[in-house]
C-alpha cells in the first residue's frame, strides 16, 4: 500500500536530505508493508526486485549453511536498509529475512532508487556505508565461525612421516594376504633348512636360529607400530566425541529455543484472538446482538 504520511520518510537517514516537495513525490511513488513478528519478509533464493527500509520494529536477516544450520549475518533496525545486493545485482536473495517484531517497511524498487540518485547523488554514499557495515559483520562471523569437520581429515592433515609410515605397516600387518604371505615364506625356509631336497644345502639348521629371530624381530617393530596406529586411533575417537557432544549440545539449545518459539508464538495467537474477540464483541454490541464468546473463554 502506498505511503500513508510523508513526514514518515524524514525519520530515515537514507532520505534526510530531500526536501519537503521530493518527500512527498517520493512517498507518493513509494509503497508501505505491514509485517507480523514472526512473519517472513522473504526467503533465501527468492527473486529481489527491491529493498526494504525500516521504519519500526526489527528485522532478522539469515542463511541456511550446507548442513542446514540457520546462521543469523545481521539485524536490521529502524533506519536500516536490507535486501539492497539483490536489487543492485539483480540476483536471487542472498538471505532470508523475517520480522522478530511488529514491523512496518518501506518499499524501494530500482525506479524509486534512481530518482533518490537522482536528485540527490550523496545518498549513494550512505547506502555504500551499510553495504560496507554489512560486509564486514559478514566477514566477523565467517572468522568466528567454528563447523564441525571430519575428525579423520583433521587427524590426517597433521600425520608426520613416522605416522604415515605406523599406519602403512600397521594395515600390512592387519592384511590377511601378509598372513599367507608369512606362511608361504615359514614354509619355503623350514623345507630349505630341513635338507629333505637334494642338491640343496641349509643354511639355517633345526632349530632355526635364524628364522626365530627374524620373526622375532617382526613381531617387536609389528606390535610398535600398531600400537603407535592404536594411540592415533585413539585420538581420533577423543576428537569424535567431543564433535559429537559439541553437536548434541548445539541440538538441546535449539530445541530449548524452540519451545521459546513455540510460547512466543502461542502468546501472540492469543493476542491476536483477544483482539479479534474485542472486535466481535464491540460489533455485537453495535448491532444489539449477544456476544458469543466472552474474553475469559481465551485464557
Amino acid at each position: 500500500m502506498p505511503i500513508s504520511n510523508a513526514n514518515m520518510l524524514r525519520n530515515v537517514p537514507l532520505f534526510a536530505l530531500l526536501d519537503n516537495d521530493e518527500i512527498t513525490a517520493l512517498a507518493e511513488q513509494m509503497e508501505q508493508q505491514h509485517f507480523w513478528a514472526g512473519q517472513m519478509i522473504f526467503q533465501q533464493g527468492d527473486p529481489g526486485e527491491a529493498m526494504y527500509v525500516v521504519h519500526s520494529g526489527a528485522v532478522e536477516l539469515f542463511i541456511r549453511d550446507r548442513g542446514g544450520e540457520r546462521v543469523v549475518v545481521d539485524k536490521a533496525e529502524p533506519g536500516d536498509l536490507f535486501g539492497e545486493f539483490s536489487l543492485l545485482d539483480q540476483q536471487p536473495r542472498s538471505a532470508s529475512a523475517k520480522a522478530t517484531q511488529e514491523t512496518l517497511l518501506f518499499v524501494v524498487d530500482r525506479t524509486d532508487l534512481q530518482r533518490l540518485f537522482a536528485v540527490h547523488p550523496d545518498a549513494a554514499f550512505d547506502m555504500l556505508a551499510m553495504l560496507s557495515r554489512r560486509i564486514r559483520s559478514t566477514d566477523a562471523l565467517v572468522s568466528e565461525r567454528v563447523v564441525a569437520t571430519n575428525p579423520n581429515e583433521a587427524m590426517n592433515t597433521r600425520l608426520t612421516i613416522n605416522q604415515r609410515l605406523a599406519d602403512l605397516f600397521a594395515m600390512i600387518a592387519g592384511d590377511m594376504r601378509f598372513v599367507y604371505l608369512s606362511a608361504v615364506w615359514f614354509a619355503v625356509w623350514i623345507i630349505w633348512n630341513l635338507g629333505i631336497i637334494p642338491g640343496i644345502e641349509p643354511f639355517d639348521p633345526f632349530p632355526f636360529g635364524l628364522l626365530t629371530m627374524i620373526v622375532s624381530l617382526e613381531a617387536i617393530f609389528m606390535s610398535i607400530f600398531v600400537l603407535v596406529s592404536q594411540n592415533r586411533q585413539a585420538e581420533r575417537d577423543k576428537v569424535r566425541n567431543d564433535i559429537e557432544y559439541d553437536i548434541n549440545i548445539k541440538a538441546e539449545l535449539e530445541v530449548r529455543a524452540l519451545h521459546d518459539k513455540v510460547d512466543v508464538l502461542q502468546e501472540l495467537m492469543i493476542q491476536h484472538l483477544r483482539e479479534m474477540n474485542s472486535n466481535v464483541v464491540r460489533l455485537q454490541t453495535q448491532t444489539g446482538t449477544s456476544p458469543a464468546v466472552k474474553n475469559s473463554d481465551l485464557g
